[in-house]
């Protein structure tokens, strides 16, 4: 088996935008205020699981977490 430069550029090409969107996501639930610690730590574990983690937490998790300073009614 070759691997070459072409090769890592195309692994690398395929694999960066779901490491930053995974980064993004792990973060926006580290900022973010949730009803309790374990929830949050649970949000975040669920945003760093490779591939799949950032869309649950961006379909499901960010709606429950609250900006940092946002008023409640």
């Amino acid at each position: 088996m070759i691997f070459d430069f072409k090769t890592a550029g195309v692994i690398l090409a395929l694999t960066a935008p779901f490491v930053l969107l995974t980064i993004w996501a792990v973060t926006s639930a580290a900022r973010r205020e949730f009803k309790s610690l374990g929830q949050k730590a649970l949000w975040m574990l669920t945003a760093s699981i490779p591939f799949v983690g950032f869309a649950l937490y961006l379909i499901f998790g960010m709606r429950r977490g609250k900006k940092p300073g946002a008023q409640t009614d």
